[in-house]
């Protein structure tokens, strides 16, 4: 399969002009995340994703990601199986753990400390939920009898994994069907697939891996690396300024695709572009993107 290219729903923006857009303009994903509660406004992936599929008719639909130890596993399941149905096939579901608001796991009355031991349940139950009927549960977290979601996914619903730590590679290996890795080296993506196989044990693992890129690009490559650095820096509460060169995509066309054909080197199958930039420039920095990035590395 070729490389393909998302674009993660710009905050603030009109969702359905932005997922028009997307389209139009040859983007094969259109992204979502989301947050309880965060720095800044959020939305639902869901519920933005659901609109999204409503006034589009080619564009694959990612959460990216649904924070899944939020969810109670079967409520998860249904609106996954419902955002299919209604996209016409077009859903992938990519989980997260969170963890880095601690305050959305207060207000959600979830232990922030249980994060991934219920994430590690939840895709065991949604999987069964998506594949069967009649579905019993006896778990730490969940327990329930005889459940079956209707309608369910024509096909495997993809799973994508998000995370850089050992234990996300873990629940990669089992349950994804692609790894969602952000902030991430090219070096340390090269070596996070690697491992991943080595967890899959004999059997292997076939997934994809699906770049998670903050990315400002500007006819100016001095302008675009000060940006991207204080709109990341903003959504971390952190100064961003001495990792844009080595985490985030930035600069000029030109700077951008020769950074980018490096992760394409180290396995990487789609970028999942995140546009780090004022709402007012998103519109043109997507056009610019499509224009003069991806035609290089299709």
């Amino acid at each position: 399969m070729s490389t393909e290219f998302g674009v993660t729903l710009q905050s603030g923006s009109d969702p359905a002009a932005f997922a028009r857009l997307a389209e139009d303009a040859g983007f094969d994903y259109l992204a979502c995340g989301e947050h309880l509660t965060f720095h800044g406004p959020t939305t639902n992936a869901f519920i933005s994703l659901a609109h999204a599929a409503g006034v589009t008719s080619r564009i694959k639909l990612v959460s990216a990601v649904t924070l899944l130890p939020l969810y109670q596993p079967a409520m998860a399941a249904k609106l996954a199986a419902s955002l299919d149905a209604v996209s016409g096939g077009r859903f992938t579901l990519g989980v997260g753990i969170g963890g880095e608001y601690p305050k959305e796991f207060e207000a959600a009355g979830v232990p922030v400390t249980s994060r991934g031991a219920r994430t590690d349940e939840a895709l065991d139950v949604i999987h069964r939920l998506l594949t069967s009927a009649d579905v019993s549960v006896d778990g730490r977290f969940t327990t329930f009898r005889d459940v079956t979601i209707a309608p369910r996914p024509a096909r495997k619903l993809p799973i994508w994994i998000a995370g850089r730590r050992r234990a996300a590679l873990r629940r990669t290996a089992r349950w994804g069907d692609a790894w969602l890795p952000y902030l991430r080296t090219p070096e340390q993506v090269a070596a996070g697939r690697v491992e991943i196989a080595s967890l899959a044990g004999p059997a292997g693992w076939s997934g994809r891996t699906a770049l998670f890129a903050f990315t400002t690009v500007d006819r100016s490559g001095d302008r675009a690396r000060t940006m991207a650095a204080e709109r990341v820096g903003r959504t971390y509460r952190q100064d961003f300024s001495a990792f844009v060169d080595k985490y985030l995509i930035a600069g000029t066309p030109a700077e951008c695709v020769a950074r980018l054909r490096e992760y394409l080197e180290a396995g990487v199958d789609v970028v999942i572009f995140r546009i780090a930039c004022p709402r007012d420039e998103a519109d043109a920095m997507l056009r610019l993107i499509a224009e003069e990035v991806v035609p290089h590395l299709r």
